[in-house]
């Protein structure tokens, strides 16, 4: 039967099978010869592999492209093999299952099976009768997809209420902004915080405090339309996007509908309460036409709430005092950061687990704040990258790591590799392979051991562009790496075409994987790609000693995160690393 008889599955389909993942491959009989078999491989470069039947249509064996092709390399080969049957160079011994076998369950028989079963691909059958053809690829695509569809709702979702967190509710604001631009259409948005909901929370318990929490959540949500978003942005602090208003009366209508709801009991744990709330806010375009401005402006409007004596609502209006200064004030600071000589980097090694010894090192940038104390990259590369001094400061990044590569080698350490991150912005500057070659020119060093880690979304646009520049980068003898691997676009295809040495399987995929077996399964599944490419896969974010060992059983081979070290100042490292001779373990 034909893969197009049967019906297609939804991709929300929460344990579909691997017809899914199968393609339409016409076989070839086992009395075929071998040259018409090479002649299909030459006609179609998309063939993977190439399954081989009976006359009754049951599988017999299998035919992977690379290690056929090769046989034909070699001088007189097409004579000698040309007219054999398929039978005596197909590997009799292919994997073959059902249709009905769920993706999770082929992804562990595939995985258990070899590694060379990820290349070579696997049958399915109905019945016995050959029905197509999937190879690894397509497994880890939609393995890593489904993961992904997870850590899309962990990031976007507050765990407590189900309700667009923070991230989400600035993503909807700004669409709805968008939205309301072109039609020309009134937005409205609120900020809801709860009244004296510290005093819940100190008195009766978290415990109690969270369930309070969700009924508020539960009552917000009955307040507003559907089309409407509500989210919860921390703690008390809820909002509601209001869309496609007629006028701002219907602000006051849902303000009044929401204060009225409240005023009804809820009944927690046992028991009767009671509780108020504050809302403050603002409109587009009236108020503001930028998402961060009129958040700030909803803000100070609830302050005003406040101040009125609580369970009320005010609308903004001029002369408010706006509480978001916070952003710009940190983008003028970032601006004479380099100048002042504020940042400094932070190293974090990475082991190679069957030596035990560090190999490498991940240059961490840290900016030492001058009223904010030490700060981390999640506080400002969203700005720097945003303004455009991203460029200016990763220079300055990949100048200090390789400058303390040298010291360190002249401190008496062993040679260690040195990972830099760049960003797509600097990746893409027309001087960025004469910058990396000066910058190794001056420091004295070698290339070999600089890795330039790039994520994985700078590979999906400008093609031809970025391959030139990797090339370039090999050519210098700079090693490449992809980070946070698997989080990305889930496109393999670009393994094969650019010049990548390493994968860094990104955290989340580590994070409790003795525990999670799907995520056991996408680690094993980019180990085996890996291996199979001769490419090299390290572990990031591992904080447990079960965690690596898992890792480590699973294929990746290095190792970096909090098991071993924290990233440490220069001299801290050094330190510890001479202290230990290198080794961790």
């Amino acid at each position: 039967m034909s893969i197009s008889n049967y019906p297609k599955f939804n991709k929300i389909d929460e344990n579909p099978t691997v017809l899914r993942l199968l393609r339409n491959t016409p076989p070839v009989e086992e009395n075929i010869m071998s040259i018409i078999v090479l002649a299909l491989f030459q006609s179609n470069t998309a063939l993977f592999a190439i399954p081989v039947v009976n006359h009754k249509n049951v599988p017999t064996g299998i035919v992977e492209r690379q290690s056929f092709v090769e046989i034909f390399t070699k001088t007189y080969t097409k004579e000698i093999y040309g007219k054999k049957k398929i039978v005596e160079l197909m590997n009799k011994f292919p994997l073959i299952v059902n249709i009905e076998t769920s993706i999770d369950d082929v992804a562990n028989i595939i995985i258990d099976a070899g590694i060379q079963h990820m290349v070579n691909g696997f049958i399915a059958t109905d019945e016995g009768q050959y029905v197509g053809i999937a190879n690894g690829y397509d497994l880890l695509n939609e393995i890593t997809q489904r993961k992904q569809a997870n850590l899309f709702y962990l990031a976007h979702f507050d765990q407590l209420t189900k309700l667009p967190n923070r991230i989400l509710f600035q993503d909807r604001l700004s669409m709805a902004i968008m939205h309301a631009n072109r039609e020309k259409s009134l937005l409205g948005l609120l900020f809801i915080d709860l009244d004296n909901f510290k005093h819940f929370n100190d008195s009766m318990g978290h415990g109690f405090g969270d369930q309070l929490l969700l009924a508020v959540a539960t009552r917000l949500s009955s307040c507003a339309r559907d089309s409407d978003t509500v989210a919860r942005l921390s703690g008390d602090e809820f909002t509601i996007v209001l869309e496609n208003m007629c006028s701002k009366v219907d602000i006051d209508i849902l303000c009044i509908r929401i204060l009225e709801t409240m005023k009804e009991p809820m009944q927690i744990m046992g028991r009767e309460v009671f509780i108020t709330a504050s809302i403050g806010t603002s409109s587009y375009p009236n108020d503001d036409i930028e998402p961060t401005g009129l958040l700030a402006k909803a803000d100070a409007a609830m302050y005003e709430a406040k101040r009125s004596g609580r369970n009320t609502f005010r609308h903004y209006t001029l002369g408010m005092n706006v509480y978001s200064l916070d952003r710009m004030s940190l983008e003028t600071d970032l601006r004479v950061a380099v100048e002042r000589n504020e940042f400094e980097l932070f190293y974090q090694p990475q082991l190679l687990f069957s030596t035990k010894k560090v190999v490498g090192n991940e240059a961490l940038i840290r900016w030492w704040h001058p009223t904010r104390g030490l700060l981390t990259p999640v506080h400002f590369i969203e700005i720097a990258e945003e303004t455009g001094l991203i460029v200016s400061i990763g220079k300055w990044v990949l100048q200090q790591a390789c400058k303390q590569q040298m010291i360190w080698l002249e401190s008496g350490l062993e040679p260690m590799s040195m990972s830099v991150n760049i960003s797509a912005m600097q990746f893409y500057q027309t001087d960025f392979i004469e910058v990396i070659r000066n910058i190794l020119n001056e420091s004295g060093m070698q290339p070999k051991y600089l890795e330039l880690e790039l994520t994985e979304s700078l590979f999906m646009h400008n093609v031809d562009s970025v391959l030139k520049t990797l090339n370039s980068l090999h050519d210098i003898g700079v090693k490449l790496s992809i980070d946070d691997f698997g989080t990305g676009y889930s496109n393999l295809s670009y393994l094969r075409r650019f010049p990548i040495d390493r994968l860094k399987v990104d955290q989340s995929f580590i994070r409790n994987i003795e525990n999670e077996p799907v995520n056991a399964e996408i680690v094993r599944a980019i180990s085996a790609l890996g291996k199979s490419m001769s490419l090299d896969v390290l572990a990031e974010g591992v904080e447990t000693e079960a965690e690596m060992t898992a890792a480590n059983e699973n294929g990746c081979k290095f190792i970096q995160g909090y098991r071993f070290s924290k990233p440490l100042p220069a001299d801290e490292l050094e330190a510890w690393l001479k202290g230990n001779n290198q080794t961790l373990l």
